[in-house]
Formats: C-alpha cells, structure tokens, sequence
C-alpha cells in the first residue's frame, strides 16, 4: 500500500457543498444505485461488506454523474458548438446520453479495439463515433485537437471539477445507505471517481478509510502519490479497459492526494475471479474494471475494517469478453484443469484414463489427441484434456491420482 501526500493546492477541487448541489442537478437524471449486503464477502471479511451496485446505474456505470453535470453548465454558445470526448466506452455512453438529454451533438473519439457493445451503445444514444489509437490516452490527444479545430467543448473522463463533483455524488449515497461505514473501497483509473466519493466520504465519516483499487497493468496512481505529481506510465496492459489509464488528472490527483488513505493494486486473475463471483454469488453482471474492488477484498478480506462498501463502478462488458473472462476465472479458482497425459496406444487405453478421471468426479469437457511426436514412444498417445473440477484442492486431487496411476502427467 502507498500512503498519499499532499496535492497541489492551487488545482481547485470540490466541497462537500458543491456535491450536495450538484445532487439537486442530477435529480431524475442519474438514479439512486442500490446497496446490498454481501454474505459471502461478509464472511470472508468477519464483518459486514455492503455492495454498492453503480453497475445498475443509467448507461451501466457511473460516468452519466460527472458528465451530465458538466455539460448542463455549458453556456448556449457552448452547447451549440457541440462536445467531443475521449473513452473506452463508459464515459462515452455517459456523454452521449448527456448530450441526448440536452440536445448537445456530441462526438466520441474511442481507442481502436474499443468493446463493440459500448460503442454500440454510444452511436445508440446519438453520438458519433470516430476511432483513434490504442488507448484512452491516445483517443484523447485526437478529442483535443478536434477541440482546438471546431470549437467543440471537451469533456474530459476525469481532469475538471465538474466531473468529480458529479461523481461525489455516488459517495454522498454510500453515507446515506451505510451510516457506520468504516471503510470504503473504489476502483480508479483517472480517479475522477475515487476523487469524488472521497471528497464526499471523508467530508460527511472523516474516520473512515477510503481505498482506490488499480490493475496491476495500469496502475499509476502508486508512484503518482510517492512522487507528489502525476507520473505517466510508460505502457498498459490489462482487460480492465475502464480503468486502464496513464496519466492521473490533476484535479482527481489532488483531490485524491488530500482524502485518499490507501491504495492497492489487483492481478487479472483477481479481477476475472471477482468478476465471476460477483455474477455467480451476488448474481450481479459487472465488467472486469468494475470488479476491482471485489478483487481487492477477495485478496486481502481481513485489510479492510469493516462495516465495508464495496463499489462496483461498471457493468458494460462484451459477451466475448465476459466468456473469456469467465473462463480464466474458473481457471484461476481451480474449477477448469488443463493437462496432458501419456497414454498405451492401446484399445482401451483412453477409456481406462477416463474411468480414472470419473471415480475422482472430474467432469471432462475435451480431449484432444497427439499421436506424433519425437518425444513419445511408438506404443504411447499423448492426450491434451480439459475437466472440470470444483476446487484446487480438487484439481490437486486429480493429478494425484492419475499419477499413483502411473500415468505421466502435466498441468
């Protein structure tokens, strides 16, 4: 964990006043997200955790706050130039929505790759979509110069104060739904989230504990805070699409350095194992950036005080990606076992090795033969087989027993 310090304090952030004023904005306009209390997180934790379903928000994340709030201030002259902005998806989807509801053209530059139902979604509420780079930085450098070219207003992800203060919100719900809460954990990319619910946590519970959440392929928040100023990171590499930011905004950075406690960073096996139990027990679909935090209490449950709010900041995942997702997290929690084993290229070989797997109640799903290779002897088969166990602990058990077997195996 990194402790912050202390921000630049010349960058104006928001009070706890502009966050209840901008709660009075967003007033049939963003919706009041549920609260759940979580029995299995609970458990694992040895106290109350209460999940705060921002999934379940209008176009699936929280980004509609920050963006409508923004743009509702925009002067008449502003509006009728129109906005552009920069996103993966989810802000995309939230100016877009913004901009339908208040009669804005908007233009959304998204990074190459982008997932198909968030720009779907985007052209869906009216934006155009144009395409550019491979990440949100690099959208963002073409959202600018569209801006500096038609006069178009940027509405940045994350760095402007009406983001944040929009985002807060969420935060001044989290209160109202868990008055004793002793720990709240967000996930964070450019921080305009995280930034905003601290403001409003730390201003309303100043005891409370306020944790951001990174991937480890895209976290630069960490050194950001040791060093005292945003830092970009030289590369990214993580399925989180949503949070997978290189450069911290000023305005988050601050209002982060200043309420922020920790920060810690999540594997992709973590957050592809949240995500699958965030569906499987909580029976609640978010996308891998919106399972940060359930990745960082499934790490460490006993590290966060409780009563605990975990915030699922996004629920916009592509089918294919889900499905792959889902997969690796099986894997990961020992539920799908990938190996190889030698067989006799004998009648009966294969059907004896499959005997083996049934009496140890491992469900096989494929079987994959390999008759040529330089390392097999001419009366030996290999097989590449994929089952389905319920535990590691079982996964191990299987292995076991195939090799007291005599049968040559490899994960």
């Amino acid at each position: 964990m990194t402790s912050p310090v202390a921000g630049d304090d010349a960058v104006p952030i928001p009070t706890l006043a502009d966050i209840e004023t901008a709660r009075e904005v967003l007033d049939g306009v963003s919706i009041y997200t549920p609260m759940q209390t979580s029995r299995w997180l609970s458990g694992l934790a040895g106290g109350p955790v209460r999940i705060k379903a921002e999934n379940l928000q209008r176009t699936g994340s929280f980004k509609i706050r920050g963006a409508y709030l923004r743009m509702s201030r925009l002067s008449a002259d502003e509006k009728a130039h129109g906005v552009v902005a920069a996103s993966a998806g989810n802000h995309a989807q939230g100016v877009a929505f913004a901009a339908q509801m208040l009669g804005i053209h908007a233009t959304v530059f998204m990074p190459e790759g982008a997932p198909i139902p968030k720009e779907k979604a985007t052209r869906a509420y009216g934006a155009e979509v144009r395409f550019h780079g491979h990440s949100v930085d690099d959208a963002l450098v073409a959202a600018r110069a569209y801006s500096a070219e038609t006069g178009a207003v940027l509405i940045h992800p994350f760095d402007h104060i009406d983001i944040v203060t929009g985002q807060g919100t969420c935060g001044l719900e989290i209160v109202e739904q868990c008055p004793d809460v002793k720990t709240v954990i967000v996930p964070c990319g450019g921080g305009g989230f995280l930034a905003g619910i601290a403001t409003a946590v730390k201003a309303l519970r100043p005891d409370a504990r306020v944790v951001g959440v990174q991937a480890e392929g895209a976290s630069a928040y960490p050194e950001s805070l040791a060093q005292g100023h945003p830092v970009a990171l030289e590369s990214m590499s993580t399925m989180a699409d949503g949070i997978a930011v290189g450069r911290p905004g000023d305005v988050p950075f601050t209002a982060i350095s200043k309420n922020v406690d920790d920060f810690v960073t999540v594997s992709e096996e973590s957050l592809s194992q949240a995500l699958l139990l965030s569906l499987e027990r909580a029976k609640l679909l978010v996308e891998p950036a919106g399972a940060a935090a359930v990745a960082a209490m499934l790490d460490d449950p006993t590290a966060f005080e409780t009563p605990a709010v975990v915030v699922l900041s996004g629920g916009n995942v592509d089918p294919l990606l889900l499905m792959r997702v889902i997969r690796h997290g099986l894997a990961a929690a020992g539920r799908y076992l990938y190996f190889k084993a030698r067989i006799p290229d004998l009648p009966g070989g294969l059907a004896r090795l499959l005997a083996e797997l049934a009496e140890a109640e491992a469900n096989v799903l494929d079987v994959v033969h390999e008759r040529t290779s330089a390392s097999l002897h001419l009366d030996e088969v290999e097989v590449l087989l994929q089952v389905e166990t319920r535990s590691e602990e079982h996964a191990e058990r299987v292995l076991a027993r195939l090799r007291d077997c005599g049968y040559v195996v490899t994960r």
